[in-house]
């Protein structure tokens, strides 16, 4: 009698089939990828069969089954230095360049690495909201910067302020739209360096411009100044090609590199190597920047149309307040009905948007109009208009 333990669970003993509590389990009701979901860019127009090429190309690589370099593919690192340098006039080379499974990892490798707990964040209100939850989760201050419609946030705010970092979205400000010049990105960066604080420029959707040229990131700036040490760049491929490729990187001071690699090493170890190798391929052969510019001519027909649509439907009832880039617009209005209350409207007719409270510290709300964010990337052009007139059919209820 008693007990003992088998090395393995004999066959008779396997399941054949799930446990009925898991095969009833229902389903997810609305696909977070759907309709106007913000932050999903055109999936159907991803050229997968090519992706599959170059994945293809590098399976077979029994070095690539092993342990890789933390800090990320050197062929990719390179190969993201030479089109970060064409593209943003990043200033950095490939041992700067840290890859990472995404823009929120790589945020969060960003703050570890510079901040303690109670350090006091600058950010953008309303912002990005796992950026929120990043600071509130490490036991950062938040202080609110608050983003008002059409001008951004008062840089008087930034530069007077004492706090040890700043997180920022300057190309296209999420979810507002506003743009920080030449002269803005300038100011800040002075401020940083004279209070040694660090920037964390988050250069959010800067492919993505319809109206302007984009302007140089700011960390290409800070370095045309000789004032790069304190700015960290974050980047990720999420919105120009898939969000499940959950691949970013993070561009740092070279006094910032070994720490970083500590923090990415405690974290999660290295990042899947077939990807890498194939992401370097699709970069260096020309295949990404390609399909920006495919995409940025997409992307910009469909900001259009949700435009005309919403002035047609709506008239002056909303406005359309974020710039002309991006995958995404904000609206916002005065009187009728609450942000909430049409946005949950909205989702028992099977269509996602989110209200700008979504991107709001709770303690902080400074706002006296009502905001909803409407995402377009994943939207068929000819779906767009049937589905703002079905908006409005439930705005006006």
């Amino acid at each position: 009698s008693g007990f003992f333990v088998a090395v393995e669970l004999p066959e008779q003993y396997l399941p054949e089939k799930l446990p009925t509590q898991a095969a009833n389990l229902p389903s997810a009701a609305l696909d977070v990828n759907a309709s106007f979901a913000p932050g999903v860019p055109d999936l159907s127009l991803f050229p997968t069969a090519l992706w599959q090429k170059y994945l293809n190309r590098h399976l077979s690589r029994t070095c690539l089954l092993g342990n890789q370099d933390i800090q990320g593919f050197w062929e990719l690192r390179c190969a993201l230095s030479d089109y970060l340098a064409s593209s943003r006039s990043v200033n950095c080379t490939p041992s700067r360049i840290i890859i990472t499974s995404g823009a929120q990892q790589a945020l969060c490798i960003a703050t570890m690495a510079t901040l303690t707990s109670g350090s006091r964040v600058l950010m953008e209100q309303p912002g990005y909201a796992q950026m929120r939850k990043l600071i509130l989760f490490q036991q950062y201050q938040f202080e609110p910067l608050f983003v008002r419609q059409k001008v951004g946030f008062d840089i008087d705010s930034v530069t007077q302020s004492t706090a040890d970092a700043l997180y920022i979205t300057p190309s296209n400000q999420y979810p507002m739209g506003t743009t920080l010049n030449t002269e803005q990105r300038a100011q800040i960066i002075e401020w940083a360096s004279n209070q040694e604080a660090w920037i964390l420029e988050d250069d959010y959707d800067s492919e993505f411009q319809f109206a302007h040229r984009p302007y140089t990131s700011l960390q290409g700036l800070a370095a045309q100044m000789g004032r790069d040490e304190r700015v960290l760049y974050i980047g990720s491929f999420s919105k120009v090609m898939f969000n499940g490729l959950r691949l970013g990187y993070l561009v740092v001071p070279e006094s910032l590199v070994d720490k970083c690699l500590m923090v990415k090493d405690a974290l999660s170890g290295d990042t899947p190597s077939h990807i890498q190798a194939a992401m370097a391929d699709f970069i260096s052969e020309g295949s990404l920047l390609r399909h920006i510019r495919k995409m940025r001519r997409v992307y910009k027909s469909k900001h259009e149309q949700v435009c005309f649509s919403i002035q047609h439907y709506f008239g002056d009832k909303v406005r359309v307040i974020s710039q002309a880039a991006g995958l995404h617009v904000t609206l916002s209005w005065q009187q009728g009905i609450d942000e909430n209350t049409w946005t949950q409207r909205a989702k028992k007719a099977g269509i996602v948007m989110r209200p700008v409270s979504f991107y709001e510290h709770p303690d902080f709300k400074a706002r006296d109009w009502q905001g909803v964010v409407i995402g377009y990337g994943n939207v068929r052009l000819d779906n767009i208009d049937p589905l703002i007139k079905r908006l409005f059919e439930l705005f006006d209820v």
